[in-house]
């Protein structure tokens, strides 16, 4: 597959002897493992037969992959191409939408760019890299945001002590 792509899965091992393998489940799109759906491995495409849970994980099996041999060969971050995930609601994004934007205040401070969107409970946190490697975590709250324009790949953030902009005494 040669467009941009998105990890939904990591496939870590087989298990038992009809190919099912053992998944790390990477998505949070509840249709992504359903039968007949496809994902990729690499350049190979896989057709989903089957998934379920298993403890924290998924056991799946795909149409291609008959048996335990089969099942053996098949390793490593499991994709589907950018353009297949859902449109979601304004205000979401997609952390590939985010990674690589710059952050800047409102004032104009660059606070470098989006390398990494950390999940979390309460909201997600952008960490921006500044040219010198300092890190600023970016929490994902409407009280913070000014403006994301992710075509544009610039994000505005407001000015806060301690959080965007040195802290005051």
């Amino acid at each position: 597959m040669d467009e941009p792509a998105v990890v939904v899965g990591v496939i870590t091992k087989a298990h038992g002897l009809k190919g099912e393998v053992i998944v790390q489940n990477r998505s949070d799109n509840p249709e992504r493992w359903s039968p007949g759906n496809a994902v990729f491995l690499g350049p190979r495409r896989l057709t989903i037969e089957t998934a379920k849970p298993h403890g924290r994980h998924l056991l799946v099996s795909f149409a291609e992959v008959a048996d335990r041999t089969a099942a053996q060969q098949l390793r490593g971050e499991v994709t589907v191409p950018t353009d297949w995930l859902p449109e979601l609601p304004e205000g979401e994004y997609w952390p590939h939408q985010l990674e690589g934007c710059e952050v800047v205040t409102e004032t104009g401070r660059s606070l470098g760019l989006i390398a990494e969107v950390v999940p979390n409970p309460a909201n997600d946190l952008w960490v921006a890299v500044d040219p010198d490697g300092l890190e600023t975590l970016v929490p994902a709250l409407k009280d913070v945001l000014v403006d994301v324009d992710t075509k544009a790949r610039r994000i505005v953030v407001r000015e806060i002590p301690g959080l965007t902009a040195p802290g005051g005494d």
